[in-house]
């Protein structure tokens, strides 16, 4: 199980509830410690201009993705505003050796409607072709059918399979994993409720056995990343070595 974490879980949120922290060295001398393998790292709107990312060599570091959450906004189908905020993460991939960006589809950046939907498709098509070098992992909150339609477009399009975004959207995991899974690269470890509230792991509605098993008997050897809930502020080493040995157990119960 090649599990990692979402950057900014292993600190306090002062700079954000996610947010690359101003000590982001700490985070990455911590995974070590806690059988971590990968870090996430994240960019938001806030921190577009300011992210160490974009200003530090950090290509020897173990960067799983970066996730671009700055692109969480109604501006998602607009030509000008990708080539604003999607460009430059593309550009500072390619020059650290990072392989993967996630790209959220949730909340303000949701392409349910379908004029947003086509605009979307015939934007990211060009980034496709841009930056062939790179996958793009889409986190998406729609139906596996039209996720698909997606993926159809480029083979460097990928999923990021998050486990509580699904949950909440009352999707049933067997039944969407069984269209995806071929293009899963990365699945979000989350707990949710399925109205749409983050919980411990086990506290929600998420069906973890049925995902794990699932997984396992199909043979998925991709990443895991743990994005789930926050707990008491200052404990987050603990909170996480909790959440992590949860979810292994979990893990390790299901049948190959």
């Amino acid at each position: 199980m090649k599990i990692g974490i979402i950057q900014g879980r292993l600190s306090s949120p002062v700079e954000g509830f996610q947010e690359c922290p101003v000590n982001w060295k700490r985070e990455f001398e911590l995974l070590s410690i806690l059988g971590l393998n990968h870090i996430e790292w994240i960019v938001t709107s806030d921190s577009l201009k300011t992210n160490p990312i974009f200003f530090e060599d950090v290509s020897s570091y173990p960067i799983s993705s970066i996730c671009a959450d700055n692109l969480v906004n109604v501006g998602i189908s607009d030509k000008d505003y990708l080539r604003a905020n999607l460009k430059p993460i593309c550009e500072i991939a390619l020059k650290n050796n990072i392989k993967n960006i996630t790209i959220p589809l949730l909340e303000e950046s949701s392409v349910a409607d379908k004029h947003v939907y086509d605009k979307f498709c015939e934007l990211i098509k060009q980034y496709s072709v841009a930056y062939k070098g790179l996958n793009f992992l889409f986190e998406a909150e729609l139906t596996a059918g039209r996720l698909m339609d997606i993926l159809a477009i480029s083979d460097n399009f990928f999923v990021t399979y998050d486990t509580g975004n699904i949950t909440s959207c009352g999707f049933h995991h067997e039944d969407y994993l069984s269209l995806v899974f071929d293009r899963i690269k990365n699945v979000h470890l989350k707990d949710r409720t399925f109205n749409a509230q983050t919980v411990s792991p086990l506290k929600g509605d998420t069906n973890f056995n049925q995902i794990f098993n699932f997984l396992k008997e199909k043979g998925y050897n991709g990443l895991y990343t743990l994005q789930t809930a926050r707990e008491e502020s200052g404990k987050e080493v603990e909170t996480i070595s909790t959440h992590k040995l949860i979810l292994e157990e979990v893990y390790n119960e299901q049948c190959i």
